[in-house]
């Protein structure tokens, strides 16, 4: 039994060792600014921004159509967007606008 205590105990030590163990390439301290800074080329890597291939798409990026209009109109008024949880947006939008 006290072997195995021994065994544990050591076990332990050398666990608490190697997690403990400072990096000699990583100075002490916390981190500065400039060391988690990186170039443009690394960062264009992997963010790459998308391009419109038609004027369609350029168009409806800056227009909304009128149905998502509504929506919005919908949502941003608290009780209407409580009762399109409950029953649907066209019923509700009905109910505290009008007709579409």
């Amino acid at each position: 039994m006290r072997s195995l205590l021994a065994l544990l105990l050591v076990t332990l030590a050398l666990a608490a060792l190697c997690c403990c163990e400072k990096d000699p390439k990583r100075p002490s301290g916390s981190l500065s600014a400039d060391s988690i800074k990186i170039t443009k080329e690394v960062a264009n890597a992997f963010v790459k921004r998308r391009k419109r291939s038609s004027p369609y798409e350029w168009y409806f990026e800056f227009y909304k159509s009128p149905l998502e209009q509504q929506h919005e109109r919908c949502e941003n008024y608290p009780p209407c967007d409580y009762l399109a949880d409950q029953v649907g947006f066209a019923l509700a939008y009905s109910r505290f606008f009008g007709r579409y």
